[in-house]
């Protein structure tokens, strides 16, 4: 069984969604780190990180999430995390890190502006 599954695919509006299943933790984080970095050099306008199949998140995953959004702020372009179940947002609640990413409910709520 794999621990955690990234599924990524490119929508005709410019955006580049990547979709997490299962446990993005200090055990997978490089796969994660790799593939964000990999889309990124393909500059898309918006990259949204989808969470809502996350059973579970630490502080290696969250700290590359804030990374990346880092790296999109740097280059004017937008990282867009889609809401993860409770477990997972607890952890952006805890940091405050809900008031500093931009976290939308579901994809369709992504516009083409910030």
């Amino acid at each position: 069984m794999t621990i955690l599954e990234v599924t990524t695919a490119a929508r005709g509006d410019g955006q580049v969604q990547v979709e997490l299943r299962g446990e993005l933790d200090l055990s997978t984080v490089g796969k994660v780190e790799e593939e964000l970095r990999r889309i990124e050099a393909d500059a898309p306008p918006v990259l949204v990180v989808d969470m809502s199949g996350l059973s579970f998140l630490d502080s290696s995953g969250l700290r590359c999430l804030v990374r990346a959004d880092e790296r999109a702020r740097e280059t004017d372009r937008r990282l867009v995390l889609v809401r993860g179940p409770d477990a997972v947002q607890k952890v952006f609640e805890i940091t405050r890190l809900e008031e500093r990413l931009e976290i939308v409910g579901d994809a369709s709520e992504i516009g083409d502006g910030a």
